[in-house]
């Protein structure tokens, strides 16, 4: 087991991250944990992981329950936030309640802004299930749920109190999943660590076979490089801004197909790519840099070309990003492969050929 610590200036907590943790979970959270907890889970994961944590619970005489959501990101909203307010008031849960958000990052998020608002605050630990959310969502401490006219814009910055990754739930992880979390992963070597980027060009065939020791090693890698830029910009007022490299593209994507069409991360590649596009088109990037990103997507099965849809559609999306500035467009894009920056755009016509290719 490897540990990490995010120091915040809210708080600081641990980042667990080995095999089989789960079942360790009364020794590695009792820390954490008061004497009521409340397990919000979904019923994909339910059935593969909330027997092993009832019992770690029970192994610290900590009462409990269970929240079961539906599975899928077309549940984030506020008919399932209201979900997990009903079980916590019908078992009447306080201010001291621990909720526990075992599943991917939809749970999370979702889980995460339940913490954050019920009753002005709880403390909430997560506990990602998902390749995605173990290497993103589930540090930092950004929640949220979705609204039809945008993703995640409705939320609230709330750190968790610890975060349990256990390795061993990736292997029940379906393919489409893995491939999703991978474009993540590679993110960050694109928006800040070439080397990370070449040693994930020399390892994605182990990855993708889910090979105990490089997983873990990018899962630590990932987690690390989030905790430092969240150490520095908890809140998002600058350089944080740099983990949504292709999520502006990668959001108006998912809104235009439908949340849960397209998994998150299969739009981040995309994004990814278009956000390379960009770069191209501002003189900051080599047609060759953006074919090498594609590359290594493509060797994820990630796709790196959109849905087409007409550019008023991409503009109607993208002006609900929450990263524009008094109605500025902003999007993050690269200086050069591992170094990442923010640019705002009000010229159309740079966006119109960015994007024509895909009209």
């Amino acid at each position: 087991m490897r540990t990490l610590t995010v120091a915040t200036p809210s708080h600081q907590y641990p980042i667990f991250i080995g095999e089989n943790l789960i079942t360790q979970a009364d020794t590695l959270l009792k820390p954490y944990l008061s004497k009521k907890a409340a397990i919000v889970t979904n019923e994909t994961v339910a059935a593969l992981y909330l027997p092993a944590f009832q019992t770690a619970l029970n192994k610290l005489g900590i009462e409990h329950f269970d929240i079961v959501l539906p599975d899928g990101e077309q549940h984030k909203n506020w008919q399932t936030l209201n979900l997990i307010f009903d079980g916590l008031m019908q078992n009447r849960a306080d201010r001291k309640t621990t909720l526990i958000a075992l599943g991917g990052g939809v749970i999370g998020d979702i889980v995460g802004f339940a913490a954050a608002t019920y009753q002005r605050g709880i403390p909430f630990i997560q506990v990602p299930t998902t390749l995605l959310s173990q290497v993103d969502s589930s540090v930092g401490g950004k929640t949220a749920i979705n609204h039809p006219l945008g993703k995640n814009m409705i939320g609230a910055f709330y750190q968790p109190r610890a975060v349990l990754a256990d390795l061993s739930t990736l292997a029940t992880l379906p393919a489409r999943e893995l491939s999703a979390g991978m474009a993540e992963v590679i993110k960050y070597g694109a928006l800040g660590d070439l080397d990370f980027l070449d040693w994930l060009e020399n390892h994605m065939p182990e990855l993708m076979r889910q090979e105990p020791a490089p997983l873990a090693e990018a899962v630590y890698h990932c987690c690390k490089m989030k905790a430092d830029i969240v150490a520095q910009d908890e809140t998002e007022q600058g350089i944080r801004a740099w983990l949504n490299l292709g999520h502006t593209f990668g959001h108006a994507i998912e809104a235009e197909m439908g949340y849960g069409v397209w998994l998150h991360g299969e739009a981040v590649a995309a994004g990814m790519v278009l956000a390379c596009r960009l770069s191209e088109t501002l003189g900051r990037l080599k047609p060759a840099d953006t074919e090498r990103i594609a590359g290594l997507l493509e060797r994820a099965a990630l796709p790196v070309a959109p849905p087409r849809f007409t550019f008023e559609k991409w503009i109607e999306h993208m002006r609900h990003d929450k990263k524009v500035d008094s109605g500025t467009m902003r999007f993050v894009g690269l200086n050069r492969l591992g170094e990442a920056n923010i640019t705002e755009i009000t010229d159309m016509e740079i966006l119109h050929e960015t994007l024509q290719p895909y009209l």
